[in-house]
């Protein structure tokens, strides 16, 4: 059998709020003890891969810098392969910026090839004008995600990415292209990373739009947690469904369910594999 990896959402899967959620951590020891290659992704690029991996450090989460995947990082990747050394006009914070300087760009203020909009919990109203005017003056407009709001610790949610996004498009009349997820670009990037084929790749989330959505269409395997933003019953508002669906990702700590997700099994409904 060939080895099976695995792209693993964080908020919600792993951890909640400042918690750890109980069984996650030896998750994450048991795919390192038997070779599983994994990478976290997340669609908040506010953070450095270096920042995240301090914070799972304190956790409890033994990992290192290159088991971090951000929205931020594909997004700086795509920019540098599709305009090598090219210039941006970004509304983000440090995570976006770092990436951006390291693939070789230049932030700028004044006919940037690329207008690009990520995470941020100061964005002015003025900023958001200047790329309104350089976007409607040519510069591409670019988000690191299109999540219209983001959770916040207390169980409060705060406007996401994709709300800033979305004032853009409507002012300009463009419409933005996303890297983050569910888009099939930092899916497919991630999967490279790992040096995984489709196949071979199983992806847990918490989020349909986002997780089930982009590795369901890229053919990865698909495991639903009920740990965070997904609750059983609102399943039947979409049109397409996990393969598995489990409470959380300790049940994923079980034999025979962990070898039922690696072989993919002989599973005709998603039902049939909810973890009780």
């Amino acid at each position: 059998m060939s080895k099976k990896g695995f792209l693993i959402d964080m908020d919600g899967v792993i951890y909640r709020g400042k918690e750890p959620i109980p069984g996650a951590i030896d998750f994450i020891n048991k795919l390192k003890k038997e070779g599983h290659p994994f990478l976290f992704l997340t669609n908040n690029s506010q953070k450095t891969s270096r920042d995240v991996c301090y914070k799972l450090k304190q956790l409890g989460f033994n990992v290192g810098v290159e088991d971090i995947f951000t929205c931020a990082m594909a997004t700086a990747k795509y920019l540098a392969m599709s305009k090598p050394e090219g210039t941006a006009y970004v509304i983000g914070e440090g995570g976006l910026l770092t990436e951006l300087h390291k693939h070789g760009y230049a932030v700028i203020d004044d006919k940037p090839d690329y207008v690009v909009i990520g995470e941020g919990r100061t964005i002015m109203l003025e900023s958001v004008d200047k790329a309104v005017n350089l976007v409607m003056n040519g510069s591409k407009l670019i988000a690191t995600n299109l999540d219209p709001n983001c959770p916040t610790d207390g169980g409060k949610y705060r406007a996401g990415c994709g709300a800033f996004v979305a004032m853009i498009e409507f002012a300009t009349g463009k419409k933005a292209f996303s890297v983050g997820k569910p888009s099939p670009v930092m899916m497919r990037m991630a999967r490279k990373k790992l040096k995984l084929t489709t196949d071979e790749t199983i992806m847990i989330g918490d989020t349909m739009e986002t997780d089930i959505l982009g590795a369901g269409a890229m053919g990865f395997t698909t495991v639903l947690t009920l740990s965070g933003v997904a609750k059983i019953e609102m399943l039947n508002d979409y049109g397409y469904a996990p393969d598995f669906i489990v409470n959380s990702i300790q049940d994923l700590m079980k034999d025979d369910l962990f070898n039922r997700v690696i072989t993919k099994g002989a599973l005709t409904t998603p039902e049939l594999v909810h973890a009780h």
